[in-house]
């Protein structure tokens, strides 16, 4: 990377894996900023920028504080990280909520882009890096989490286009796809399973989707596992396209992949009582 202390930017920092990468990478030398959704809630030590990833002219704002408070120097790293997880079946989740998904977790990405990769310019060597919190739903697609798991595919097919695109200037972007993780971004989904769907064909779904939601909270890695992930991806000589992290890579991760697409089907629906009442 370049020399020492090296600029970064975290979107999402105010809690959970955003505020881990953060204070990882002022432990390791690092100065930065992150964007925060209040002052109070930026970690000690960073630079924080009330800015909102849907909302381009607090982007803006954000930018010239950055390129003021660089004054010449070329920020080195961006990690994509502010995202929301709105669970729920597709049949009946509201639209607001999905679009407001695709908002923050894809739109806002490319916003969040296009506002601070020229802070990153001129580089040309390969030191300027973009890492791009995903998640293993941005390759396997659970039930009611429909909304999230597309947007995590969308922002993997944006990552790949951009890592291509961005080989003109020299800058490389990776991506990290946590599994379950212990941050708040689920919280709404071990709270929604009440009432909400209650009256809909999925209400056992729901509540075995919420039991589940637990399950994985207990065998959740800390958000520090990520942020050390995070930190080797933007130093290491040669990083990867992709770093998975989770807990349980077999089940989580590799097996789904390696399944036929309706065995697995079949496997959650098992799990999930999806399986049609015959009768």
């Amino acid at each position: 990377m370049t020399a020492s202390p090296s600029a970064f930017l975290v979107t999402g920092a105010s809690t959970g894996i955003g505020r881990a990468v953060t204070m990882r990478l002022l432990a390791a030398g690092w100065t930065g900023f992150a964007t925060v959704r209040r002052v109070e809630d930026a970690p000690p030590g960073v630079t924080a920028l009330l800015a909102d990833v849907t909302d381009p002219p607090s982007l803006d704002a954000a930018r010239q504080t950055v390129e003021q408070a660089l004054a010449g120097r070329r920020l080195a790293a961006l990690v994509v990280n502010a995202g929301i997880a709105l669970p729920g079946p597709l049949l009946h989740q509201p639209l607001d909520e999905i679009r407001r998904t695709f908002e923050v977790n894809v739109l806002g990405a490319v916003a969040t882009v296009q506002a601070f990769v020229p802070l990153m310019l001129p580089v040309g060597d390969g030191s300027a890096r973009i890492v791009a919190i995903s998640s293993v739903s941005g390759k396997i697609a659970a039930p009611l989490v429909g909304a999230y798991a597309a947007s995590k595919h969308a922002l993997e097919a944006l990552c790949d286009s951009l890592r291509r695109e961005l080989m003109l200037h020299g800058v490389d972007v990776a991506i990290v796809e946590p599994g379950p993780i212990a941050t708040p971004i689920w919280d709404k989904g071990l709270e929604f399973g009440g009432t909400r769907y209650a009256e809909t064909p999925y209400r056992d779904t729901v509540a075995a989707m919420t039991t589940h939601f637990a399950d994985s909270v207990a065998h959740a890695l800390p958000a520090t596992r990520v942020a050390d992930v995070v930190l080797e991806a933007l130093t290491a000589r040669r990083p990867r396209s992709r770093y998975v992290v989770t807990a349980r890579p077999l089940t989580d991760f590799r097996l789904p992949r390696l399944l036929p697409d309706r065995l697995l089907d079949r496997l959650i629906a098992g799990r999930l009582g999806l399986t049609r009442q015959r009768g």
